[in-house]
């Protein structure tokens, strides 16, 4: 699929990974970014003439509105990019865990995407063709979907449920106007890993990882280091969760 002269719908674009995405999609898309500053929707408008729209995405009410504004601006949309994630590394038994933060991370990093995919699916089916190009939902994920680490059991969990999910959601929509992608990402050097791990990849490469992938189709791109742990976890899955045990 060409990025090109598309209407694309992308959550968490302030910053990281997002913000990179709008840099190079903005130049030639109408892109509508989703996120939680208010201010920094404003910027994004101002530099790259991006719409913003100010939400919470662990709030469903929330999650429900904006997917029904979207409906009334935008009736086709050609690419959903669900982007947005929180991750919270305190363990369960430590003094920094906060019970709150539980429902947080599930509702941002897994139900809003399942009804954000669901709630703007009439919308992705209306701008595809399966005679020339599918519209595509491109959910970005981590390695950690396939193994996880010590740290952030709830961020982990939720990553394995959201390559469950897109793997599915991808057998439903077989024979619909609609594709399912996922970018798996390897430690990639933004602010939410600040202070953990080494050997970073950096958020331009990961993104043209990501482009490339999309531009030729590639289901479930394994991104940098994610195609090792893939194959490691199938030659040995014992060696692959010692390995990413204490990642």
């Amino acid at each position: 699929m060409k990025l090109l002269n598309q209407v694309i719908i992308i959550t968490g674009g302030t910053s990281g990974i997002g913000l990179e995405i709008v840099k190079r999609l903005s130049k030639t898309n109408e892109v509508i970014v989703l996120g939680r500053g208010e201010a920094k929707l404003a910027q994004l408008s101002a530099d790259y003439g991006v719409k913003g729209y100010k939400v919470d995405l662990s709030d469903s009410n929330e999650v429900e509105w904006v997917a029904s504004e979207l409906l009334k601006r935008f009736p086709k949309v050609n690419v959903l990019i669900n982007n947005a994630a929180v991750q919270f590394p305190a363990a369960f038994n430590s003094d920094d865990f906060n019970y709150d933060t539980i429902q947080s991370e599930i509702t941002t990093n897994f139900t809003s995407v399942c009804s954000l995919c669901y709630l703007l699916l009439p919308a992705l089916g209306r701008s595809g063709n399966n005679d020339i190009s599918k519209s595509l939902i491109l959910n970005i994920n981590s390695g950690l979907a396939l193994a996880p680490k010590r740290s952030s059991a709830v961020y982990c969990a939720t990553k394995a449920a959201l390559n469950s999910f897109s793997i599915s959601l991808r057998y439903q929509l077989e024979h619909s106007n609609v594709s399912v992608m996922q970018a798996l990402m390897p430690l990639v050097d933004t602010k939410m890993t600040q202070g953990r791990g080494t050997n970073k990849m950096t958020i331009v490469e990961a993104v043209d990882r990501l482009i490339s992938g999309v531009e030729k189709g590639i289901e479930d791109n394994d991104i940098g280091k994610v195609g090792l742990l893939r194959w490691l976890n199938r030659l040995s899955p014992k060696m692959a969760s010692k390995l990413m045990k204490t990642t």
